[in-house]
């Protein structure tokens, strides 16, 4: 998990949102969750009962406020400018998926 979030963190583009949905994991997920949710203000962390992956997908999708959205899985991490090429290119192909 701290993988991908640092993979996320370290992004060339600067202007992003990451909502961490915490699904009622029962291991420290909660703990890392609110550890990087504190070191950063655009992070914000949602905690609730385990509904599955589309519910907690469904939860971050009602509490965004960007244009823009991607799912990354806490086992998955992203290259550094994967926010910035994605950004670019929806922009200037007026893209709207």
């Amino acid at each position: 998990m701290d993988r991908c979030i640092n993979s996320i963190i370290d992004q060339t583009l600067t202007e992003w949102e990451l909502i961490l949905v915490n699904d009622g994991s029962t291991d420290n997920s909660g703990l890392i969750c609110e550890k990087y949710s504190s070191q950063d203000h655009r992070i914000k962390v949602i905690s609730k009962t385990n509904g599955g992956v589309g519910e907690a997908r469904q939860v971050g999708l009602d509490n965004s406020s960007g244009d823009y959205i991607i799912h990354v899985d806490p086992d998955d991490w992203i290259e550094p400018n994967m926010l910035e090429v994605m950004y670019e290119k929806a922009e200037s192909e007026s893209a709207d998926m």
